[in-house]
């Protein structure tokens, strides 16, 4: 599709986060069943949960516009699997494995916050109000995901990463 106008962007911005999230929906699974701490463990199944939900929400968004939501791939987030991916590959310590999930699983959330934060500003600003208010939503699960990752970081995982060393 030719972007002429922010409508246009709007819509790309918001196929892109479609794909991004349908990606996830398959990777959250994998991640889950290679985390070792069982609140790692929860914590993907949880999220895997509420991104069913995120992916819900963006059809009804699509459904509003009277736009499909496929027809683009988003490249980032499958770059940002693969790493992970990669990690779950990878030979080494349960509690640095993960650490390592945490660090992945961050990068998501990050992507997916300057995405969400992108697509909610232009819906306002093209008055698109319901949808704005379901990406807002959405944006606000996305940094409490983030946070709960720092917690489960900082009081447990990374230190036990750091016994690992010891």
């Amino acid at each position: 599709m030719k972007v002429k106008n922010l409508h246009d962007l709007f819509v790309e911005e918001l196929k892109d986060l479609y794909s991004a999230e349908k990606q996830l929906l398959k990777a959250l699974p994998k991640m889950a069943k290679a985390a070792c701490s069982d609140e790692l463990r929860q914590g993907f199944v949880e999220h895997l949960e509420q991104t069913e939900g995120q992916v819900a929400r963006l059809e009804e968004i699509f459904e509003g516009l009277g736009v499909s939501p496929r027809g683009k791939k988003c490249l980032a987030m499958e770059g940002l699997i693969e790493e992970g991916k990669e990690i779950m590959e990878e030979d080494m310590d349960e509690n640095v494995l993960d650490a390592a999930l945490i660090a992945a699983a961050q990068k998501v959330e990050h992507y997916e916050i300057a995405g969400y934060g992108t697509v909610c500003t232009f819906a306002k600003l093209l008055g698109e109000d319901r949808a704005a208010e379901l990406l807002q939503e959405t944006l606000d699960e996305e940094k409490e995901t983030d946070v709960k990752l720092t917690e489960l970081a900082e009081t447990t995982i990374n230190a036990e990463a750091v016994a690992a060393d010891e």
